[in-house]
């Protein structure tokens, strides 16, 4: 697997929430000889026991069940211990969810959005009033959520801190997923530790919740600026299919590129079901672009 990306020019890459177990060895051999070097590890990883498909939400800091969030906190330990051990000096965590037993306020916001592709849902009423409903809903069940992942985050942090390994707090795609958009910097500040700790950009999902009228893709980006670490990098396509080839879709990547500094880690983050050509295709957009930014 790292030879195959080694091969495409790559000396750094992400491992990624869908590591099984079984290819540890050969990941720690392919680090020990320098096929690549490993900037950053997504949590979880390796898999928990048992988990053999990509998992990063299987267990959830926000969760109300105190055996959930313990779960976390060990598999989150244990993906910083893994990532100390390859080198890495970065986590990218997804923070849980604000959860709903009967009518989760999201999937009218989807179904809507997704019946209108095309449609510029920010200008469309009956769109903004669904939205209004489903937000009113969703902050009404917020708090609790919120607090376990508070909680949780600040139980792990020094954890992280003593391994070296900054925590990336990954902005998420769904509409009831934590940190809510506009949490993400207080979030930080609350924390009280901005050197172990910041804000991990994807610019798949901020395009997805721009579509969707939660947020403007520039001004997410620049409301956080002072806390990116990191960036996933990927398109999104017209008919809201996120992980595309990056140019291919609909993001302004120029615009997000004003917004690298020369300490960020860049990851270019692809559907396995692109080929080898749309991977090389868009490293050659990153390098581009990384040559007008830093000439």
């Amino acid at each position: 697997m790292l030879q195959e990306m080694a091969g495409l020019g790559f000396e750094w890459v992400e491992l990624s929430h869908g590591i099984k177990i079984v290819l540890v060895p050969g990941i720690l051999k392919a680090v020990a000889e320098g096929v690549v070097k490993i900037a950053s590890v997504h949590n979880f990883c390796p898999l928990p026991t048992g988990v053999m498909h990509a998992a990063p939400n299987h267990y959830m800091p926000s969760a109300t069940d105190a055996r959930e969030r313990d779960m976390w906190l060990r598999q989150s330990k244990r993906t910083i211990d893994f990532a100390h051990q390859v080198q890495a000096t970065q986590l990218v965590l997804h923070l849980g969810a604000v959860e709903f037993f009967w009518f989760n306020p999201a999937r009218p916001v989807d179904s809507y959005a997704q019946d209108h592709l095309g449609v510029d849902l920010a200008a469309d009423p009956v769109y903004r009033k669904i939205l209004a409903k489903s937000l009113k809903r969703l902050a009404a069940r917020h708090p609790r959520y919120w607090k376990n992942t508070q909680e949780s985050l600040a139980t792990l942090l020094p954890y992280a801190e003593q391994k070296g390994v900054k925590l990336g707090f990954e902005n998420r795609e769904k509409f009831e997923e934590l940190p809510l958009d506009a949490d993400h910097a207080a979030l930080i500040a609350a924390l009280g530790k901005p050197q172990a700790c910041g804000y991990w950009h994807d610019t798949g999902h901020a395009q997805i919740k721009d579509r969707m009228g939660l947020l403007k893709h520039r001004d997410h980006l620049a409301l956080n600026a002072a806390n990116l670490i990191g960036f996933h990098l990927h398109d999104v396509s017209a008919d809201g299919r996120d992980h595309q080839a990056i140019g291919s879709g609909q993001i302004d990547f120029k615009m997000v590129s004003s917004f690298w500094q020369p300490e960020h880690t860049l990851v270019i983050e692809l559907s396995p079901r692109l080929t080898p050509a749309e991977v090389l295709s868009s490293k050659r957009q990153v390098e581009a672009l990384l040559a007008v930014r830093f000439p």
